[in-house]
């Protein structure tokens, strides 16, 4: 046979195996590094029951607030309204601004007062829900020097501290105060008001002794820093202090027999204590952010804050330095004004929002734990509980001032005359939201 009549031989398959000699190539590091971290992630996840939240849809709602937006930016807060659904998306305004112009496109605002909040409700053609979960006093931050130069002026009284650590609270009279405000002693421009047999420009901060030691010296006149009184709740607080005062230890406008004498008294006060307000100059859009920064001091001695920020500020630094910041302290104004925050729902959206604050216990926990006076049961802002954290974290407990006198704010309209007499504000938007 042959070779073209062979049948051709086929050859049988061969599989192929593997190279024992070759070694696996690796994962990627970064695959490596990772994989142990997701799976960790997800272990916490199934055994907090939050598998899903991931897919969970999140409302976010439009929120327009002042200083209270310390509150919603809070890691904590923004992590416990998460788990209700809930992202708040802050525009940042003045409490008053916000209560002033159109709020088109806002699901909630929180203003920091209760006039501002007035402001608010008296624009809506319908009820609506709100809450005032928190308050927190009008105070005034400065610097140990200069709280010590009030105290030899018999104008500021440390309060009593347990052991030999200094004070962080000292108690301002305000009637006292006001006189070194006005640039004059007994009217006159030039005094030793100090006593040290030198006589210099009144109402200066080396004139009332600040560089007694020679060690430090401001020429600079004793003054407030404050927000824009036409934008700012803060501002407008301290505004009714000041006209409080000024009106004899009363409210402005009350009592009066009809609105024309309320206006009139109202623009007398104002004309006494505009002269108070336009010392400072162009004003600052947020006190506090200057005066816990490095270069607090240096921006201005004395500035109207809240409460509650300079507890957080305390709490934070007792949290990340293992103690007090005692080269900053406190001013309490006596007679006192209590601030109360008012978040006001505009829509559906909002009142979600309104009853989650209202209801959850964790963000009222987390309230006081960020320096808020919290309203328990009820009850309005109490103090027992935000003491207890504090001494729990080393921090001393503010004293209750032994003279109560608290500032009642005009009616609305005597407050907005005085606030437009002093700042020259614009005129209020009237829209409905």
């Amino acid at each position: 046979m042959s070779e073209a009549d062979r049948a051709p031989t086929v050859e049988e398959p061969r599989l192929a195996t593997r190279d024992r000699t070759r070694r696996r190539p690796r994962l990627p590091l970064r695959v490596t590094v990772a994989l142990p971290l997701a799976l960790t992630g997800l272990f916490a996840l199934l055994v907090t029951g939050n598998t899903l939240r991931p897919f969970d849809r999140i409302t976010t709602i439009e929120a327009r607030m002042g200083s209270k937006s310390d509150f919603f930016k809070d890691p904590e807060v923004q992590r416990l309204l998460l788990e209700h659904g809930i992202r708040v998306d802050i525009h940042r305004l003045g409490s008053r601004a916000n209560a002033t112009i159109s709020m088109q496109g806002m699901d909630v605002v929180f203003p920091s007062g209760q006039p501002a909040a007035k402001l608010v409700l008296n624009r809506m053609d319908h009820s609506v829900r709100s809450v005032r979960p928190f308050a927190t006093p009008l105070v005034l931050g400065t610097f140990r020097d200069y709280a010590e130069t009030l105290r030899r002026m018999d104008v500021a009284i440390p309060q009593p501290v347990e052991g030999d650590t200094e004070t962080l609270y000292y108690d301002l009279d305000m009637r006292k105060f006001m006189d070194l405000l006005d640039g004059l002693d007994d009217g006159r421009e030039t005094a030793d008001q100090d006593r040290d047999g030198t006589p210099e420009r009144a109402d200066t901060w080396n004139g009332i002794g600040f560089d007694r030691d020679g060690l430090r010296s401001n020429s600079g006149r004793v003054l407030v820093r404050t927000s824009d009184v036409c934008d700012s709740n803060s501002a407008g607080t301290y505004l009714s202090i000041l006209a409080f005062v000024a009106n004899g230890d009363s409210t402005p406008g009350a009592g009066a027999a009809d609105a024309a004498t309320a206006r009139k008294e109202a623009d007398e006060v104002a004309r006494r204590i505009k002269p108070l307000i336009d010392l400072q100059g162009m004003w600052a859009d947020e006190q506090a952010d200057g005066y816990f920064s490095d270069l607090g001091e240096s921006i201005a001695p004395i500035s109207v804050i809240y409460e509650h920020q300079y507890l957080a500020h305390q709490i934070e630094h007792a949290r990340t330095h293992g103690g007090q910041d005692s080269r900053r302290v406190l001013l309490y104004p006596s007679p006192y004004a209590l601030t109360e925050p008012q978040l006001i729902s505009l829509n559906d959206k909002g009142d979600r929002l309104v009853r989650i604050i209202q209801d959850d216990p964790a963000l009222r926990q987390r309230a006081l734990e960020l320096g808020f006076r919290v309203r328990f049961s009820g009850k309005d802002g109490t103090s027992e509980q935000l003491n207890t954290y504090l001494r729990g974290h080393g921090i001393q407990v503010p004293r209750q001032n032994r003279d109560q006198s608290k500032v009642y704010e005009p009616d609305l309209d005597v407050l907005e005359e005085i606030i437009d007499s002093v700042g020259s504000c614009p005129p209020p938007v009237q829209d409905t939201p």
